[in-house]
């Protein structure tokens, strides 16, 4: 069987448990491979012992800063930094960017914003583990908006583009409907969660034979080569 492609890594540096699981959580749905850090200390180990694509800091941590955290390692390594921070004042901005950030967002912010910047940041520094998503012989170029099975190009509409980005990004893990349902149509879509099943029936017949994608009654989808 063919592995899937690796996942970004993420790794979130920040103190506030409620912030760091709701992240977590989230950014692994979106896509990446999520490890997280309460502190400036705990964050240089992590990225030290298993590395990132990107880290997600907040300023305001327990001990030394962000910025100090952000001085320490910017003396190692340029992986990616995206701040997160509840100060808004230009002032702080330009501090955390000439200090070595690459992007800066203030809290409160919109999660869809949050992956789009993180996206953003990564096309910049590492296009490959961005744009795309193999698994098998299907692949998904998320910049083109192409995705090809075994060579032969896939007409597909824009969500059944989406919703198979989604799964390849996800292969070989049973989703549950109502993830899907967020992660493609977004958490404020009115309509009946059915469209799921009616987009992957589209899916379904432009992939054709053999099958990827299953259906497991009660539990949710799944994209997997199966022999």
């Amino acid at each position: 069987m063919t592995a899937a492609r690796p996942l970004p890594r993420l790794l979130i540096v920040e103190d506030d448990p409620g912030i760091r699981d709701y992240l977590q959580v989230g950014l692994r749905y979106e896509g990446f491979e999520v490890d997280t850090a309460p502190t400036a200390g705990e964050g240089l180990s992590r990225y030290a012992a298993a590395g990132a694509d990107l880290i997600i800091l907040d300023v305001m941590l327990p001990g030394p800063d962000g910025y100090a955290f952000l001085r320490d390692l910017r003396s190692r390594t340029p992986v990616p930094v995206l701040m997160l921070t509840a100060r808004d004042s230009i002032e702080d901005r330009i501090r955390g960017l000439e200090g070595g950030a690459d992007d800066y967002l203030v809290k409160p912010f919109a999660f869809g914003e949050l992956v789009a910047r993180i996206r953003t940041v990564l096309r910049r520094s590492r296009p490959d583990i961005v744009e795309l998503a193999r698994y098998a012989d299907l692949e998904l170029n998320g910049a083109t908006r192409e995705a090809f099975r075994a060579g032969r190009r896939l007409d597909l509409r824009p969500t059944t583009f989406d919703l198979l980005l989604f799964m390849t990004r996800h292969s070989e893990r049973v989703l549950p409907k109502q993830i899907i349902l967020d992660a493609v149509w977004g958490r404020e879509f009115l309509g009946s969660d059915n469209v799921v099943e009616l987009y992957m029936g589209y899916a379904r017949r432009a992939l054709g034979d053999p099958p990827l994608l299953h259906t497991l009654r009660g539990a949710g989808y799944l994209l997997q080569e199966r022999r």
